[in-house]
Formats: structure tokens, C-alpha cells, sequence
């Protein structure tokens, strides 16, 4: 194995290439709750762009990621002109000061005036930009499957406070286009999640694709409007207690084939009624994690619990191209005794419920009718399970002009917390990705194995 290593060649600021508006906007409740001040970081890979390499440069490895190629189809010709002749990172870097015009706050920078209250200056210093090269193929870091074989520092942004004098929890957002010897290349970014929830980072980066193939303005407008968003009168609570748990990493793969034989049986277990590949695969997680951990249990553990976050976006009735937090927990309890006894076809009865109740639980937090209770606050412990869905947040959709992400997802999973990424397969598979980070090495072999099984 050779040497691999990034190669910065150009990195700083990225200002709006127009003029805009200054001022400071306030920050909706759950923007400002404690644990979303922070970077969130994710790759998003690509695997050959359509006019590069040049023949007979590609290797062995990239046969295969050359047919999967979603052919470029650049809505006009200068697009097509464009990137034959430019590098992506500077079609990235021109279409992010274009679109900095229209989404102008993530060009500034949190601020908290009043204590507990943070907000955003408009103040257009930019969002920090890398351009870099790597001097391997991606089929020679195997595509940044993990383990990496390069490390992240080397392909998302980490600018030393000389570089940029803004502390991390403050910045709105980081870029680094990372090209490779095969004409692949690889957007690491590191959003605020104060600013944007999954959706909202989503919806941003489309419109810099957007901007990048030509369009005169992004398809989906901005709208800010946190002013318009619920504000109960409900104190966050605190931070909570991290476990020290030494979490084994597992990734899997659910064919669409398998997906569809059980939202089948799903339907003729419950009358009809439709579920989601997601809802199957969260399914299947709880109840492989808690069998696992139940059979070398001296006693049968109390309650365990799964939790993900779901766009209350219609629940509250936001403008479309909202794009704060607009997120609300769902959890699911249940002794485990009852869980490791249910089929997978049973569990996913058991989320659906949970996401239907949701919507109440939603209206009684944003009206204040939880009598002071915090519904986002969390408990780490090994019993809870926490799961982040990637798979529909529109990150798999954003085409600068050279097609659409052969996988697009986080960069890691958290290491003290039992979490899962459910995240689309990478191209050219079809079905859903699960990377799970949530048990020990005790129960590893023994989860792996379940989730394994009847998955053709």
C-alpha cells in the first residue's frame, strides 16, 4: 500500500459574490438548544466526473465506478464548457459565493449578546473554502469506506485560528472539494447545527448545485422566519452525562429486494397499511441489539429505548425553504423482554405508532402544554439506542454538473453514544446503508450475526 496523502492548494474565505443584507437574526428554541452548537461533518463522494480522466488513466478499480456514472446532463452549454475546462473545486467555490447571495447567514457568524439567547450576524466574512488534490485514486482509499485510509482532517476543513479566527461552535459553515487522480472527487463539509438541521444543510448545498449547472437562482428559496417558529416557555435542560462506552463499528447493507419482501409482509399484517424501508431497518436493529444483549444478560434487562428525529416541517406548518431545526424526538420504550420476543414485522407496528403519535406530542411542546417538561432532553445509557436518518435529507441529490453522489453521509459515528446512521447504499446498489456504532465488543459478533440474518 502506497503513501496516500491531500495536498491543499488553495484555502480561505468565500465571501457572497453580491452585496447583503447586514443584521442579526434571532435563532429559533430548538436552534438554540445546547447540543446543536456544533459542527456537523459528512462526505459527500463523486465518484468520476463525466469528462475525466483522460482514457487509458483510469485503473482497474475504476471500471466499475465508471459505469455506475450518472451522466452529466448541464442545463446549458456554458455549464458544459464549464466543467470540461474547470476543476470542480473552483465550480464549487464560484456557485457557493453565488449562492451566499441568497442563503447570506450562513456567510456569518453566532453571536450571544444576551446569555441563553445566541443569533446570527449577517456580517458576510464568508464561509472558509479548501480546494486540495490527493494523489491516489478513490479506489485506492476504497471509496472512504472505514476504516479511513485517509484521515478526516485531511478532507474536511480544519483551519488553524491564525487561518480563521472563528471558534468552530460559532462558524455556520466549512467546505473542502478534495480531487483524486481518477477524476473523482469528495465534498467534505461541516455545517452549524444551530443553523441547519439535516434538511437545511441539504437544501443549501442543492442550491450551490444549482448555481453550479447554471441556474439563475436556487430552486427552492430561502426562508429564515425562526421569528414565526413555536417558542414555549420551557428551559432546555442541561447537558447530558456521556457514558464511557467502547462502541464497536458495524456497517450493513439491505438490499431493496429484502426491503420490499417486508413492507409486503408488513401490509398483510397490518391490514394494508404501508411502512418504510427505514421504519424496517430500525426495526430490525432493535430487535437484533436487544436479543444480543439480553443473551449474555445475567437478568433480564428493564427498558430499552430507540429514539430518532423526525421534520415536523408540515406538523408546524412552515413556509416551504424553511430551513432551521424543524425537528422533534421520537421515542420508543419497551421492556426488553417484549422486544427481543417481537418479530421485525411486530417492531415496525411499534415505530409506526410512535411516529403517529408524534405529531400530538409535537403541537403539546410547541403550544407549551407539557408543563415544563423538555421533551428533547436525553439519557445515554446503554439501554437507548439514537438513530439519524440520512437517507431522504436530499445530501444524495446535489449535482454540481457532473451527476449526483455515488453515497453522501456523515463523516463518523460518536464514539460514546450507541447510535446508528441510516444513510442510501452507495451507487451502484440499490436499498439502505446502516452504520452502527452501538454495542460493545462483548455482544459485536452476536449482532452482527442476527442483523445478518434473512437479509439476501
Amino acid at each position: 500500500m502506497g503513501i496516500f496523502t491531500v495536498t491543499k492548494l488553495w484555502e480561505g474565505p468565500v465571501r457572497p459574490s453580491a452585496a447583503t443584507p447586514s443584521e442579526t437574526l434571532p435563532m429559533a428554541w430548538v436552534d438554540r438548544y445546547p447540543t446543536h452548537r456544533g459542527l456537523v461533518e459528512s462526505t459527500h463522494i463523486y465518484r468520476r466526473v463525466a469528462h475525466a480522466p483522460a482514457p487509458g488513466t483510469a485503473t482497474e478499480g475504476d471500471d466499475a465506478a465508471a459505469d455506475a456514472l450518472v451522466p452529466m446532463a448541464p442545463e446549458t452549454k456554458a455549464v458544459e464548457v464549464t466543467t470540461k475546462t474547470r476543476s470542480p473545486a473552483a465550480v464549487v467555490r464560484d456557485a457557493l459565493a453565488d449562492a451566499l447571495v441568497h442563503y447570506y447567514p450562513f456567510a456569518g457568524r453566532i453571536v450571544e449578546d444576551v446569555p441563553g439567547r445566541p443569533a446570527v450576524l449577517c456580517s458576510a466574512e464568508g464561509v472558509y473554502f479548501v480546494e486540495a488534490a490527493a494523489n491516489c485514486t478513490l479506489a485506492d482509499v476504497n471509496f472512504l469506506e472505514r476504516p479511513l485510509l485517509l484521515a478526516k482532517e485531511q478532507i474536511v476543513p480544519y483551519p488553524t485560528p491564525d487561518q480563521w479566527p472563528v471558534e468552530p461552535h460559532n462558524c455556520l459553515a466549512m467546505i473542502q472539494v478534495t480531487t483524486f487522480t481518477c477524476g473523482g472527487f469528495v465534498v467534505g463539509l461541516r455545517t452549524n447545527h444551530a443553523v441547519a438541521d439535516g434538511t437545511g444543510a441539504a437544501q443549501f448545498l442543492n442550491a450551490v448545485g444549482d448555481l453550479a449547472r447554471g441556474l439563475p437562482e436556487p430552486r427552492v428559496k430561502p426562508v429564515w422566519g425562526r421569528d414565526r417558529f413555536p417558542d414555549p416557555d420551557i428551559k432546555p435542560g442541561p447537558l447530558p452525562e456521556l457514558p464511557v462506552l467502547a462502541l464497536e463499528y458495524i456497517a450493513f447493507d439491505f438490499p431493496a429486494a429484502y426491503l420490499d419482501k417486508v413492507k409486503s409482509q408488513y401490509a398483510s399484517h397490518a391490514g394494508g397499511k404501508i411502512c418504510s424501508g427505514f421504519d424496517i431497518v430500525i426495526a430490525k436493529l432493535w430487535q437484533c441489539r436487544t436479543r444480543a444483549i439480553e443473551a449474555t444478560a445475567a437478568a433480564g434487562a428493564d427498558d430499552v429505548r430507540l429514539c430518532f428525529f423526525a421534520s415536523v416541517r408540515h406538523v408546524l406548518k412552515l413556509e416551504p425553504g424553511y430551513y432551521g431545526n424543524a425537528i422533534f424526538p421520537v421515542k420508543v420504550s419497551a421492556p426488553a423482554e417484549k422486544v427481543a420476543a417481537s418479530s421485525v414485522v411486530e417492531l415496525v407496528g411499534v415505530v409506526r405508532e410512535a411516529k403517529r403519535r408524534m405529531a400530538e406530542e409535537c403541537l403539546s411542546w410547541a403550544e407549551g402544554r407539557t408543563g415544563g417538561r423538555d421533551p428533547f432532553q436525553m439519557s445515554f445509557d446503554y439501554e437507548s439506542v439514537y438513530v439519524s436518518d440520512w437517507s431522504k435529507l436530499g445530501f444524495n441529490d446535489v449535482d454540481y454538473g457532473y451527476g449526483t453522489p455515488m453515497s453522501a453521509g456523515p463523516l463518523v459515528n460518536c464514539d460514546l453514544i450507541a447510535s446508528v446512521i441510516v444513510m442510501r447504499a452507495p451507487a451502484p446498489l440499490a436499498g439502505t446503508r446502516l452504520l452502527a456504532s452501538c454495542v460493545t465488543k462483548e455482544h459485536a459478533d452476536d449482532f452482527a450475526r442476527r442483523m445478518r440474518e434473512d437479509v439476501a
